[in-house]
């Protein structure tokens, strides 16, 4: 249960924080870096990166999010399976 409150926690995180990088974007403010953005996805957010990505329509033309994220969550859907089948 624990596992997936935190998941759930890092997800809504990260889905935030790609809505609020977007509209800094588009203010010309301070940006959230990608590599904490990417950090955030590979601790356990990426679903909620990739459903900001398309939410929001941020970092979508960029082609290490476009490909990277999505292989990200895979992983950890893999990693899950297997932890959950032990």
């Amino acid at each position: 249960m624990n596992v997936a409150l935190y998941l759930v926690g890092m997800t809504v995180l990260t889905f935030l924080l790609f809505g609020i990088d977007k509209r800094r974007a588009r203010r010309n403010e301070w940006r959230i870096a990608e590599r904490t953005l990417f950090l955030l996805s590979i601790g356990g957010g990426s679903i909620g990166a990739l459903i900001g990505m398309h939410y929001f329509h941020h970092k979508t033309k960029k082609r290490v999010f476009r490909c990277g994220i999505p292989l990200i969550s895979i992983m950890q859907l893999i990693l899950g399976i297997t932890y959950y089948e032990r």
